[in-house]
């Protein structure tokens, strides 16, 4: 087995191939189809014509909050909070952008008309999050507040403000459960009209969630990549989910993820034997993957915790040829950009 470190997995990428906007229609994006010997150039709503009547689509059906905030210190100090978690009643974490940090106690008035008032540290005294209680006259909740006053929380690579077109098109069609501060970006490319599709043609769906965290977008700065800590997300994979998988391994059917975090659930859940949790997984070349057969992403950072994730998905140099080639084809990148379909390398 050969030991990667962090440089395999750099590469060039042209700034001007990080999509700064969504496609014009969901469906309309590229799919590189890179299941067979030579890979495809197609378009996403192909997508059905490559599965088979039995597989099974698993989504996770996370939320996207309006999670950044904007607010200003006693001594009006102007800040910013990403709010990570929500927590019991009306406390929160997040982090917070900030020229001085203000001691515990603080009451910081945030755009919109509440307070926030820090309460320490988070998950322990160390912690790199801010656990703070968020009021407001009206008694809103967390949730209420951030619908409210918040803003999209937009990639650090997208370099514009959030707008009405980012609330619509940074968030699947099928969301459900609040608590994302970041969109499963691949499933971004389904819509109605091509999920009704994919139900005619006999293709099963099902789903899992997981809340992605800022930390997704957490640079690795270890070369030993043994050394790099993940982030901690909360995930849970139902019961229906779990019988749905059993069912389609049963009819010989596919197991299909929807994106590098729908990967990082399953692959918890058969870790650890819990359908729900936190989990830490890090997934890297060598990793023994216990569920899924197929997988759609987008296209990742270079040196990033996903580049790792695909290479052990797909096989280390399938992957650096198959991103070569989207570089050579102007293929858009990352979350507003075009996708890929891989096999798991056998």
């Amino acid at each position: 087995m050969r030991h990667f470190t962090l440089s395999d997995f750099d590469f060039h990428l042209p700034p001007e191939l990080v999509a700064q906007h969504p496609a014009g229609e969901r469906t309309s994006s590229r799919l590189l189809d890179g299941t067979g010997a030579e890979s495809v150039d197609r378009i996403f709503k192909t997508l059905p014509s490559l599965l088979r009547a039995g597989d099974l689509l698993v989504f996770n059906d996370t939320r996207v909050v309006k999670a950044r905030l904007f607010g200003e210190k006693p001594t009006g100090g102007k800040l910013e909070l990403l709010v990570e978690r929500v927590l019991t009643g009306h406390e929160v974490v997040a982090h917070m952008k900030v020229s001085k940090k203000p001691p515990i106690g603080t009451v910081l008035q945030m755009t919109g008309g509440f307070r926030a008032t820090l309460i320490g540290r988070w998950p322990d005294a160390d912690g790199a999050l801010f656990h703070f209680v968020f009021e407001s006259d009206a008694g809103e909740d967390p949730y209420a507040l951030m619908a409210r006053c918040g803003h999209v929380p937009l990639p650090p690579y997208i370099e514009h403000s959030d707008s009405a077109d980012d609330e619509s098109r940074y968030q699947t069609v099928f969301a459900r459960v609040p608590g994302a501060v970041a969109a499963p970006t691949a499933a971004l490319h389904f819509d109605e009209a091509l999920l009704g599709e994919l139900d005619s043609r006999g293709v099963q769906r099902a789903n899992v969630t997981l809340h992605v965290g800022a930390g997704t977008f957490q640079p690795v700065k270890v070369e030993n990549i043994a050394e790099h800590q993940m982030h901690a997300e909360r995930y849970e994979v139902p019961a229906a989910t779990q019988q749905a998988i059993d069912d389609c391994k049963a009819r010989g059917g596919r197991v299909v993820a929807v994106g590098t975090t729908t990967v990082r659930t399953l692959e918890s859940w058969a870790k650890s034997g819990e359908a729900t949790g936190d989990t830490r997984i890090f997934i890297t070349p060598g990793f023994a993957f216990a569920h899924v057969d197929l997988l759609i992403t987008n296209f990742h950072l270079p040196k990033s915790t996903l580049m790792m994730l695909v290479s052990a998905f797909a096989g280390y140099e399938r992957v650096m040829a198959l991103y070569a080639h989207a570089i050579r084809e102007q293929y858009r990148f990352f979350s507003y950009g075009d996708a890929m379909l891989l096999a798991r390398e056998k």
